[in-house]
């Protein structure tokens, strides 16, 4: 999940400060890890120890309290007994991705997608959302290629990937919502030739960079199998020590095909 994390880490510093350029460096001083990060850690945590979603989500957030949550999940996140308040966020979706590299079936994915959107983020669209892209990474994972994903996608959750980043990027905006960055997200690994290449493009949608470049991430993450060294190297830099050693034991425990 390590593609994932790196994505979020590296879009950090353009989630504010957006970009539709290709030219821009990859790490800044203010690159770190966001939200997005602190939950794709707590899912894997969830995954190996067999924890409870809701509990283990507030356990983590609480934890880091700064770390960029939205207004609505950061009130969910510090009531004990709040339910799921029916979000359309990306939320959902950009801390899926340790579930693409756990689950062994597609009906595996499908449910454990579905169970650790729904504790907060129950709306239809969020769930989508959250299954489409842990299907993308775990078809990516076990070897389909493009075309197979796009078809998957477009077929199982009606997903219109039919349009080019040149397309979108004219009047693509910021977008926190499922509806309007999923699509985009997986757009961007089908153009992409490598990792960096993903990164590269989902950052320059000039849109919710963190979290576009997070879901990107991944996906480019279980298709290419190699993530450059430099950026392992500054994405766990920038890791705390409790985050990284979760992300160590789910790499030992789910290690990447190659």
């Amino acid at each position: 999940m390590l593609g994932a994390i790196a994505g979020d880490i590296i879009g950090s510093a353009y989630k504010w400060e957006r970009t539709k350029s290709h030219d821009f460096g990859l790490f800044t001083p203010e690159s770190g890890p966001t939200d997005d990060t602190v939950l794709t850690v707590a899912v894997a945590a969830i995954i190996l120890h067999g924890k409870d979603y809701a509990a283990t989500f507030r356990g983590y957030g609480r934890r880091y309290p700064t770390a960029g949550w939205g207004g609505m999940f950061i009130d969910w996140l510090f009531s004990d007994d709040a339910g799921p308040y029916n979000s359309f966020g990306s939320g959902s979706a950009m801390r899926v991705n340790p579930i693409g590299f756990a689950c062994e079936t597609m009906e595996e994915i499908l449910t454990e997608a579905r169970r650790s959107a729904e504790v907060s983020h129950n709306q239809p669209d969020s769930i989508k959302g959250a299954r489409a892209i842990a299907s993308c990474a775990f078809l990516a994972r076990q070897g389909q290629g493009k075309d197979e994903i796009r078809r998957f996608v477009e077929t199982e959750f009606g997903y219109d990937l039919s349009q080019t980043l040149d397309d979108i990027r004219p009047s693509y905006r910021f977008d926190e919502t499922c509806q309007g960055s999923v699509t985009e997200a997986i757009i961007a690994f089908l153009e992409s030739t490598d990792y960096e290449d993903a990164v590269v493009k989902a950052v320059s949608l000039d849109g919710d960079a963190d979290t576009l470049v997070c879901m990107t991430g991944g996906i480019a993450q279980a298709y290419y199998n190699v993530i450059p060294p430099g950026i392992i190297a500054e994405a766990r830099h920038r890791l705390h020590d409790d985050l990284l050693a979760v992300v160590d034991e789910f790499a030992s425990r789910f290690p990447c095909p190659t």
